[in-house]
């Protein structure tokens, strides 16, 4: 299951995803106009018309004798989609801790566990209400399946320039996160990178 959906997201079949993509896309666009239930039950009644009419259109050439009576979507039925029970497990540990670290992480945040996290946090959350104003959920979520389907191929691609890029990008970050801690911890020169420190000159 992961595998075909890792297929989707990198366009292995070009027509496949094209149509997955295009219909996530109209999907959410539709939100704007429309409840998610009147969405969902006009998506869910246009597949099962197609379905049903395949159905029977396959079913009328066997009859007659001109196909060969194999249902047409005999692969969508095969696919395996259930858990063992030690498979359910894992998952459901897995869900636990992570969500158990995301509560914790946000205790330490909130609760200034780390005062230079803390900082950042605060200052995440006052972009987000700058975001808020640009656009709401729905639109992110748009951007969000276009991202999915876009920028694991594009980093692909051009993964050694990303890479670069995202190193650079990194560099300056660190610098500047050492230079806001010393501040906070009453400033002080940089740490010497020789090692064993400064050595004496000799006279």
């Amino acid at each position: 299951m992961a595998s075909k959906v890792m297929d989707l997201i990198y366009w292995k079949d070009m027509e496949r995803s094209g149509m997955v993509l295009t219909g996530l896309v109209v999907g959410l666009l539709s939100l704007f106009q429309l409840s998610i239930i009147t969405v969902v039950s006009t998506v869910s009644l246009a597949v099962m018309c197609f379905t049903i009419s395949v159905r029977t259109y396959y079913q009328f050439l066997y009859v007659l004798s001109w196909g060969d009576g194999e249902h047409p979507f005999k692969s969508y039925l095969d696919l395996d989609i259930s858990f063992s029970g030690e498979q359910a497990d894992l998952y459901m540990q897995k869900v636990i801790v992570s969500t158990l670290s995301a509560v914790d992480a946000l205790k330490k945040l909130f609760f200034v566990g780390n005062l230079f996290d803390s900082l950042k946090f605060l200052f995440l959350l006052y972009l987000v209400t700058y975001l808020g104003d640009l656009c709401n959920g729905l639109t992110l979520l748009i951007i969000s399946v276009i991202a999915v389907f876009s920028l694991p191929l594009f980093y692909k691609r051009r993964q050694e320039e990303v890479d670069s890029f995202v190193a650079k990008i990194q560099a300056k970050l660190d610098s500047i996160k050492d230079t806001l801690q010393r501040l906070a911890q009453g400033g002080g020169p940089p740490p010497d990178p020789t090692p064993g420190g400064a050595k004496p000159k000799l006279q």
